[in-house]
C-alpha cells in the first residue's frame, strides 16, 4: 500500500495539463517507434534523437520538441526505467536538440497576430444563429480574449469555475503555465458593453445546462453537443475559421490571438501593468511591455512631424 501511494503521488507530480500532454506526446512516440519496428520502453537514444529530428522536419517548434523529450523521459521513469538521455553517452539526444534549436531561432518567425476587439466583433457576428455550437462558438471566443487565457486554460475550464456576479463574472483558473502547483487564481471579468462576456457566458450555459462538467463541450459532426471536453487544438481551429469568413488571412491567427488581442487592447487604452498583470497572470513583466512598446510605436513618433 506504501509503495502504491508513493507511484500515486509521483504520478502527480506535474499539473493535469502537464500530464494530458506528455500522454498523448508519448502516443505518439510509441506509434513512430512501432512502424519503425524501433522498442518505444526502454527506448534507444539514437532512436529519440532520430524521433526529434522527425518532429522538427514535420515543422514542430523547438520547444514543443523539447516537450516531447520531457515526455519520454517522464514516461521511462513511471516505468522505473532510466530516461534515454541519461544513457546517452555520446550525447546524440543533447546534440540534435541543440541543433534543431540553433536551426530554428536562426530561421525568421512569424508570430501568430492579435485579435483586437473590433475583429473579434465581427467575428462573433459571423458565428450566427441559434444551434448549440454556433452559441458555444461565440462565448469561447469572447471568453478567451476577455480573460486573456491560454488555450490550455480555455479547454480545461469547468463549469464549477465560473461564478456570476452582478458587475460580470469571476473565474477560476485551478491550474496554468505560471502555476504549475495548481494554487488556483481568481480573475474579474466584467460584464463589458461591446463584446459582452457575461451575456455570452449566460447564453451559453442555458444550452449547456447545469451538469457538473467541463465548462465547454466539444460538438460532433452535425453539431451536437457531446459531454466531452474540447481539445486545445479544435480552439485554435475555431479562431481560423471565424477570421477566414470575416475575411482575414486564417492562417495569422491562432488560440493565441485572443490572449494576445487582450494585452493589445489594454496597453491601446493605457491599462497599468499591474492591472494587465491580474488579468494575465504572467509572472515576467518584461513580456506586458513588449505589449505596450508595440501599442504605443508610432505615438509621438520622432519623424512625426518632418516625414
Amino acid at each position: 500500500a506504501e509503495i502504491e501511494a508513493a507511484r500515486s503521488y509521483r504520478a502527480r507530480s506535474k499539473a493535469a495539463n502537464t500530464v494530458r500532454a506528455y500522454d498523448s506526446d508519448w502516443r505518439q512516440f510509441e506509434e513512430w517507434c512501432w512502424t519503425r519496428d524501433l522498442e518505444p520502453m526502454p527506448a534507444m537514444p539514437e532512436a529519440v534523437a532520430t524521433y526529434l529530428a522527425s518532429l522538427a522536419q514535420a515543422g514542430r517548434a523547438d520547444s514543443t520538441i523539447g516537450r516531447h523529450l520531457a515526455a519520454i523521459a517522464w514516461h521511462h521513469r513511471q516505468a522505473g526505467q532510466v530516461a534515454p538521455q541519461h544513457r546517452d553517452p555520446r550525447d546524440v539526444i543533447a546534440d540534435t536538440l541543440a541543433g534543431i534549436r540553433r536551426e530554428q531561432r536562426a530561421r525568421p518567425t512569424r508570430k501568430k497576430s492579435a485579435i483586437l476587439a473590433a475583429d473579434l466583433a465581427r467575428m462573433i457576428a459571423a458565428a450566427e444563429g441559434q444551434s448549440p455550437r454556433a452559441i458555444r462558438d461565440r462565448a469561447v471566443m469572447v471568453l478567451g480574449l476577455a480573460a486573456a487565457l491560454r488555450r490550455s486554460e480555455l479547454v480545461a475550464l469547468q463549469l464549477a469555475d465560473l461564478e456570476l456576479v452582478r458587475e460580470g463574472l469571476k473565474l477560476t483558473i485551478r491550474h496554468s503555465k505560471t502555476d504549475q502547483e495548481g494554487a488556483g487564481q481568481v480573475i474579474a471579468v466584467p460584464s463589458g458593453k461591446v463584446l459582452k462576456p457575461a451575456a455570452r457566458l449566460n447564453e451559453w450555459l442555458s444550452v449547456r445546462g447545469g451538469e457538473a462538467g467541463p465548462l465547454f463541450y466539444r460538438t460532433d459532426a452535425q453539431g451536437m453537443m457531446t459531454k466531452e471536453p474540447m481539445s486545445d487544438r479544435s480552439v485554435a481551429r475555431l479562431i481560423q475559421r471565424y477570421a477566414e469568413k470575416v475575411g482575414l488571412d486564417p492562417a495569422a491567427f491562432g488560440a493565441h490571438s485572443l490572449r494576445s488581442g487582450f494585452l493589445t487592447e489594454a496597453a491601446k487604452a493605457g491599462a497599468s501593468l499591474p492591472k494587465m498583470q491580474e488579468v494575465s497572470r504572467q509572472k515576467k513583466v518584461e513580456v506586458l511591455l513588449g505589449y505596450v512598446r508595440d501599442a504605443a510605436l508610432f505615438e509621438n513618433h520622432a519623424g512625426e512631424r518632418f516625414l
